[in-house]
C-alpha cells in the first residue's frame, strides 16, 4: 500500500484555518449524518456542515492548494477533487475501521486524503490508522501536512483521549484508476524531471516524456 505524506501549507496557516472553522459554532453537526449504513455505526465525531459558507470557502482553499502543488499533481493525477469535509474529534470520539465508498454523490474515490490542521502536541490519540496486508500504519502528522492513500485501504481514526483534533478529509477521482499504474507513472515522471533539472533538455529525455504522456493516454480514463 503506497501513500504520500507532504506539507501542503505552513503550520501557521493550518492553525489559522482551524481557528476560523472552530469559530463557527452554529454549523457543526454529528458526523454520522454523512456516513454510510455501516460506517455510521463506528463513526463518532463532529463535522462542519458542507453547505455552510465557512466550509465552502475552506474547501475551495484546500482544493486550490492541492491543484497547484506539482508533487501532488504528479502523484494523484487528479481529475476531480471532491467531497471535502472538516471534522472535529474530541475526547472520547473516533472513527472505527471502514473503507470509503467507491462511488459517492460527489464522485469516484480512487484516493483518500487527510489534511491535519491541529498540532500533534495539542491532543492525544487521534492517529489515522491504515491497514496494509501485513501491518498497520499509525499516522499523526504536523499541522499543515497531508497524507494521500488509496481509497481501497481499510482505515480508522483512533479514539482521542485528550484535547481536540481538527482535520480536513476528501477524495480524488484520478485519471488513472489503478494504484499500480499510477505509481509507475509517478516514478517515471519524477525520474524524468530529475534528469531535466540535473542535465537539461536532451533528445533522450524527449523520448521519456513522450512515452510518459502516451502511457497516460493509454491508461487514463
Amino acid at each position: 500500500m503506497d501513500y504520500l505524506i507532504h506539507t501542503l501549507m505552513e503550520e501557521s496557516k493550518a492553525k489559522s484555518l482551524s481557528e476560523s472553522l472552530l469559530c463557527n459554532t452554529e454549523d457543526w453537526q454529528e458526523g454520522k449524518k454523512t456516513a454510510g449504513t455501516h460506517s455510521a455505526k463506528v463513526k463518532q465525531n463532529m463535522q462542519l456542515d458542507k453547505e455552510s459558507e465557512t466550509a465552502t470557502k475552506a474547501s475551495q482553499y484546500v482544493i486550490n492548494l492541492i491543484q497547484k502543488d506539482q508533487l501532488l499533481k504528479s502523484f494523484c493525477l487528479p481529475k476531480h477533487i471532491h467531497g471535502l469535509m472538516f471534522s472535529k474529534t474530541s475526547k472520547g470520539d473516533g472513527y472505527g475501521a471502514h473503507v470509503d465508498n467507491a462511488y459517492m454523490s460527489s464522485g469516484r474515490s480512487d484516493l483518500s486524503f487527510t489534511l491535519f490542521l491541529t498540532c500533534p502536541q495539542m491532543y492525544e490519540g487521534g492517529e489515522l490508522s491504515i491497514q496494509a496486508l501485513q501491518e498497520t500504519k499509525e499516522i499523526k502528522l504536523h499541522a499543515g501536512q497531508i497524507i494521500i492513500y488509496p481509497s481501497t485501504a481499510l482505515h480508522s481514526v483512533r479514539t482521542v483521549t485528550k484535547g481536540k483534533r481538527v482535520a480536513c478529509v476528501g477524495w480524488i477521482h484520478s485519471y488513472i484508476a489503478s494504484n499500480e499504474d499510477r505509481n509507475i507513472l509517478f516514478g517515471l515522471d519524477a525520474g524524468a524531471k530529475g534528469l531535466l533539472a540535473n542535465y537539461g533538455q536532451s533528445n533522450e529525455l524527449d523520448l521519456i516524456f513522450q512515452s510518459y504522456n502516451n502511457l497516460l493516454r493509454r491508461l487514463g480514463s
